[in-house]
């Protein structure tokens, strides 16, 4: 099937534009970190004074909640981010869908569409997690900086060193397993990189929470640790087992293709050692002894490890994968 170069051309021009929004979202979402504080307490109790007993005697109730105050500058540019960061998604989408229609396949047939899918997902997942967590939205707001950071260079990488020309795939690609297996791997690497910088994120907060707060003002906008690690364990837990299953897929297109379920290439070796490490991690997850800090190292190294099977593996060193273009 022929290239249409005029969808082709709108779906890079897609690409460029979603690259500009999340910028512009990265640009608000420091505003509103630059002016926020660090968290407070819920409701500190108030003594309230009673007769009683012959006397005056104390008791503690919740303090009555505050009026809404008006949205300041900084939480109007906050939700703002999170717009142009879901309208970025949208464009960003669209991109996909129209280099798919213009080389008729599945749009992840190599590097840069690759990469650009993995960013996606990465996307997608982060407004999700916005959307289930409202009640603590205006502190998990803050993490969008973070999230979008190596999206954004993803994506710059992407659009320059990993571009590719819209074409058809390659005979060793041309199968109906390419929509399960490379969608399945590139859903999990997109929400294990919001597990990864949830971790990151955690480890920077409970160093600061270890040190007085004028050295720590940083750190302390960021939503409380307890937050932190909840985040990292949970987009963890949904993205192992999608994960697991890319790589039982892949095996199983393994043996289709060259006719062996496993033979311990560079790609194949290290999507296992990601495969283990993610393991290790929910296990220390469930173990008291390495909850907090080491799980979240661990969690860390399953992110490292991803990405050097992202770049490394598939630029550097030679295999069966090294097919994908860049």
């Amino acid at each position: 099937m022929p290239v249409d170069p005029v969808l082709a051309f709108y779906g890079d021009l897609a690409f460029y534009t979603a690259l500009v929004v999340y910028l512009s979202a990265m640009v608000l979402h420091a505003i509103e970190y630059a002016a926020g504080r660090g968290e407070t307490s819920a409701a500190q109790p108030v003594a309230v004074a009673c007769a009683g007993g012959g006397g005056l005697g104390a008791l503690t109730r919740p303090a009555e909640p505050p009026a809404r105050a008006p949205r300041s500058r900084s939480e109007r540019a906050g939700r703002v981010a999170v717009l142009l960061t879901g309208l970025g998604a949208a464009v960003q989408g669209a991109s996909l869908l129209l280099r798919g229609l213009a080389a008729g396949r599945v749009p992840w047939g190599n590097m840069y569409e690759f990469t650009s899918a993995i960013c996606l997902v990465a996307v997608v997942a982060w407004l999700v997690v916005l959307t289930r967590q409202r009640s603590g939205a205006p502190g998990l707001r803050r993490l969008g900086i973070f999230v979008l950071l190596p999206v954004v260079i993803l994506l710059f990488l992407a659009g320059t060193v990993l571009y590719a020309e819209a074409a058809p795939l390659i005979p060793a690609l041309n199968s109906y397993w390419i929509a399960i297996h490379v969608s399945a791997a590139s859903i999990a690497s997109g929400i294990l990189l919001v597990a990864g910088v949830a971790s990151a994120l955690y480890l920077v907060r409970i160093r600061s929470e270890a040190r007085p707060p004028a050295r720590s003002r940083i750190a302390a906008r960021l939503p409380g640790s307890t937050v932190l690690d909840r985040l990292a364990y949970r987009t963890t837990v949904v993205a192992f087992p999608i994960w697991t299953f890319g790589v039982i897929t892949g095996a199983i297109w393994a043996e289709a293709a060259w006719g062996r379920y496993w033979g311990w290439d560079p790609k194949e070796t290290v999507a296992l050692v990601a495969w283990v490490v993610y393991a290790c991690y929910l296990h220390a997850r469930a173990t008291a002894g390495w909850r907090g800090a080491r799980s979240a190292w661990i969690n860390i190294l399953g992110f490292g490890v991803m990405v050097f099977n992202l770049f490394f593996v598939n630029i550097v060193i030679a295999g069966l994968h090294s097919y994908a273009g860049l």
